[in-house]
């Protein structure tokens, strides 16, 4: 499917909600920091989130530019039908088959982000996926799902079994291509990423050993998965506001 992109008005902050417009400044640090993190495929992956206010449209990257250059104005307003409501460059087909799935079948999830990293695609290709022995992993115990392999997501098609097998989980491994994560908000889904791509450095260092791992009784697992819930939902353990004060003493023009 090729989506192009409508020409984008100048000021994009004047034809928007000032809700619109703080999402659009939270996404745009989220591409950032994913630069900044070293989480990027050159210009490919992508992150979403909901437009406030709305069922069906949704904000992605311009496919071109960058991570490092996105801004809130830059990013493409486009409907889950594919119809682009607002931006100045073509969006990514595979980005828009991913993105739109979830965002029709999980309205209790405003952000998505995918990622092609090392790490993550080591991960991916493992039988045994995720595994769950370091505390950090415990935030995704029994919430954390898997998808097959089906090729590069262009047929529409895949939509309706990639939501199936996501179901009610924070995440969803990719088989043999990468990660994704949904979050409440823009700053809950970083907060997911960072430590899904870390959980997966750390459990591919530790094979790297061949040492026998020390593995945590269920109960444990089950005990700290709720401590860190409860952590999320009052947002005190994410360290977004450290991340965009790193943001703006680096280049604040993600905000423009």
């Amino acid at each position: 499917m090729a989506v192009t992109a409508l020409k984008t008005p100048s000021k994009v902050r004047d034809l928007v909600s000032p809700e619109e417009w703080q999402a659009r400044v939270d996404l745009a640090a989220f591409y950032r920091l994913v630069a900044r993190h070293g989480m990027t495929d050159l210009n490919a992956t992508h992150v979403s989130v909901r437009v406030p206010g709305t069922h069906d449209q949704f904000l992605l990257n311009p496919y071109g530019p960058m991570f490092s250059k996105i801004t809130a104005s830059s990013l493409v307003k486009i409907d889950v039908d594919g119809n682009v409501i607002l931006g100045d460059f073509p969006i990514n087909a595979a980005g828009f088959c991913i993105h739109s799935a979830v965002h029709m079948a999980r309205h209790d999830v405003d952000c998505v982000a995918h990622t092609h990293t090392r790490a993550g695609m080591a991960i991916s290709a493992l039988p045994q996926g995720i595994e769950f022995f370091s505390q950090k992993s415990m935030r995704f115990y029994n919430k954390i799902a898997y998808h097959d392999f089906e090729g590069i997501a262009l047929d529409l098609d895949e939509r309706e079994r990639l939501i199936r097998d996501l179901g009610e989980n924070d995440a969803l491994i990719l088989r043999n291509h990468g990660l994704l994560v949904c979050g409440r908000s823009v700053r809950h889904a970083w907060t997911l990423l960072y430590n899904l791509e870390k959980i997966s450095k750390v459990q591919l260092a530790v094979a790297a050993t061949g040492a026998a791992v020390i593995q945590p009784g269920k109960e444990a697992c089950e005990h700290c998965h709720e401590q860190f819930a409860a952590g999320d939902r009052t947002y005190r353990q994410d360290g977004w506001e450290s991340q965009l004060r790193l943001l703006d003493r680096i280049d604040p023009s993600f905000r423009d």
